[in-house]
């Protein structure tokens, strides 16, 4: 049984409480009480925060950008820390699950590995590219997993089309186009201070960066568009730029859009005998697919929408995410979607967007 500790009870920490944990409702109450385990083989038996309120249950302050609102809950069972060194030194976890901005996460991080823990740390891996080195080698060199929640590929549409991808099933990727955007964030102060989060380009973007590097390769060079804000990616338009001049691969990504548009997502994929859509987001508070994952194909029944794998919860994939990286603590093997040096290496191509918007030029990748 592998137990886990959550540090940070902001919208994330919930969301991977959430993910982890089945709940019961008490009918006389009203407040949910844990009822069991959605991972095999694992539970979350503690959290850490310094908010008193969150600590005893009552997660109704919580909110982001989709899913619920928090609740009220009865967390009898689970061990509650005020000071996360308390969970760190608690010889009964076995994985700490980081959910704190990511300007705390190697802080956090050197100190789990230090104290062997495994670590699995929310997205991005850090702000700073270095940072992210020091995080991998310090894992490494303690001899533990360490593993970033990139939560994308566990998404099911996303996962339909990197298996569609690797499999060649529809033949060779010809291009792609992404699209993350979100409105300036009224759910989240440490969001809108962008030397907390790394801005749009790092925070946001990451996750179309992390993907698509899971699907093509790293890039050789980019070419970006867009505007910076103290010195971070505020919005951008991005062309990757690989060996094969015939594959095309473009992003959109940022925090610029209206008010009414808390959060979007999708791509177009162009397979040589398919074609993939996908469209979805947070449009007035209320979550609309407005292009289901649809697969075009030249034959048969040119129109389908697949039959995805995968739960139907708002928090199914960081169900699946979890499951992962539990998979991987009892197996050895980290799964490739979780890996530290692929989430560096998707920083480091946060970093170069940057500074191909700051040149005009284009920037090859490192």
């Amino acid at each position: 049984m592998v137990r886990i500790g959550i540090i940070g009870l902001g919208f994330m920490g919930m969301t991977h409480f959430e993910g982890a944990t089945k709940f019961k409702t008490d009918a006389k109450s009203g407040r949910r009480a844990i009822a069991g385990s959605k991972l095999k083989n694992a539970k979350v038996t503690a959290i850490a925060t310094r908010d008193t309120a969150r600590l005893e249950g009552d997660w109704t302050s919580i909110q982001g950008n989709f899913g619920p609102r928090g609740e009220r809950n009865d967390l009898t069972g689970i061990k509650k820390y005020a000071d996360y060194e308390d969970l760190l030194n608690d010889p009964d976890i076995d994985l700490v699950d980081v959910c704190l901005p990511p300007n705390l996460h190697e802080e956090i991080v050197l100190k789990a590995v230090a104290a062997k823990k495994h670590v699995i740390v929310e997205k991005p891996i850090a702000i700073e590219a270095a940072a992210a080195d020091r995080m991998v080698k310090a894992a490494d060199k303690a001899g533990v997993k360490f593993m970033v929640a990139q939560v994308l590929p566990f998404f099911p549409e996303f996962a339909f089309a990197s298996e569609a991808i690797h499999s060649a099933k529809y033949g060779k990727l010809k291009a792609a186009h992404f699209r993350r955007v979100i409105c300036q964030p009224d759910w989240s102060k440490a969001l809108g201070d962008f030397k907390k989060s790394g801005g749009w380009g790092i925070d946001l973007h990451i996750h179309d960066n992390h993907f698509i590097n899971t699907i093509c390769g790293t890039p050789r060079e980019v070419f970006s568009r867009g505007s910076l804000l103290e010195g971070f990616v505020n919005h951008v338009h991005t062309s990757y730029v690989y060996d094969d001049p015939s594959l095309a691969v473009s992003c959109v990504s940022g925090g610029i859009a209206a008010k009414g548009l808390a959060f979007a997502h999708g791509f177009e994929i162009y397979l040589e005998n398919a074609t993939l859509l996908y469209g979805a987001g947070t449009y007035d508070g209320q979550w609309i697919a407005d292009r289901p994952l649809t697969l075009i194909t030249n034959s048969g029944k040119k129109v389908t929408q697949p039959k995805l794998k995968g739960g139907e919860e708002w928090c199914s994939a960081f169900t699946a995410e979890l499951q992962a990286a539990v998979n991987g603590i009892e197996s050895g093997q980290v799964s490739p979607m979780l890996s530290g040096t692929l989430a560096r290496d998707a920083l480091k191509l946060c970093y170069a967007e940057a500074k191909s918007i700051a040149t005009g030029r284009l920037v090859k990748v490192n």
